[in-house]
């Protein structure tokens, strides 16, 4: 039995329904970034205001995410794992995913750099060198969009970064934040997406020290679940929370959305 919608109090026989389960609110199944970076806190008092909509997010990897939303635990699906977006449609989950904003994936590591990476922008060029010279690297190693696309980075290198695991290679099983805190620990080189390093409060001396090639694009997408797949799915008010992320209003917001003065997410819906 799913528990999705437990909001009711039951007390003497009498149900009582809570204020989470009036119709203008959803669930938006997201990754950790944008939660984390602070963009929801930023324009969800905005969505309330212009369209009625309450939106509570569960902020998880992408790979969790995808999972929970096909279990129907969620109306919207906010994620950045184009392959998987796309099977999330070509499956039935979803008729449309629609482009909301970018940012870019980057290679931070300790100002000491033992690999001798700093600097560069072949990120397949770069990862080769943390392999050859056996540096410590994290990885969040959670089916996450960051570790999609960081294990298509290694692939793309020609490496075989589990051979190194326990070694030099360790992965953190976990979010973005505590893998960055490990990294910062070990003295390790991680990948991250730029907005999550741009809000990550406890850098010490570590930097970027790749960024800039292409294959470190990363757009995000956003998608109505069917309600084909899952009738408890409000599509109606979904419907409506997408449509003000992809709005002139929506991608102002999200372009204006800045952490230390610098913009994490880029609008590109078209």
């Amino acid at each position: 039995m799913k528990f999705r919608n437990l909001a009711l109090t039951v007390l003497s026989g009498v149900i009582l329904v809570t204020p989470a389960l009036a119709d203008s609110s959803i669930l938006v199944q997201s990754t950790t970034s944008t939660k984390n970076s602070g963009l929801y806190d930023y324009i969800l008092p905005m969505v309330k205001k212009d369209t009625g909509v309450n939106v509570n997010v569960v902020a998880v990897g992408t790979g969790a995410a995808i999972k929970n939303a096909m279990n129907c635990d969620g109306d919207v699906l906010l994620v950045h794992s184009r392959k998987r977006e796309d099977k999330f449609v070509a499956d039935g989950y979803a008729k449309r995913r629609y482009d909301v904003m970018y940012n870019d994936f980057v290679v931070i590591g300790p100002a000491a750099d033992p690999a001798g990476v700093a600097g560069m922008t072949d990120v397949g060029e770069a990862f080769g060198k943390i392999a050859k010279t056996k540096s410590s690297f994290a990885s969040r190693g959670d089916d996450s969009g960051t570790h999609g696309k960081e294990k298509s980075l290694w692939k793309a290198a020609g490496v075989d970064q589990k051979s190194g695991s326990g070694a030099w290679y360790r992965e953190t099983g976990s979010g973005m934040g505590a893998t960055l805190n490990a990294a910062v620990g070990m003295g390790a080189y991680s990948l991250s997406d730029r907005a999550s390093w741009g809000a990550f409060a406890n850098k010490g001396d570590f930097k970027i020290v790749v960024e800039g090639d292409k294959r470190l694009f990363n757009p995000y997408g956003v998608m109505l679940i069917d309600s084909a797949k899952c009738p408890s799915v409000k599509s109606k008010e979904g419907q409506a929370f997408i449509n003000w992320l992809v709005s002139d209003r929506g991608q102002k917001a999200i372009a204006s959305f800045k952490v230390n003065g610098k913009q994490l997410f880029f609008p590109s819906a078209n």
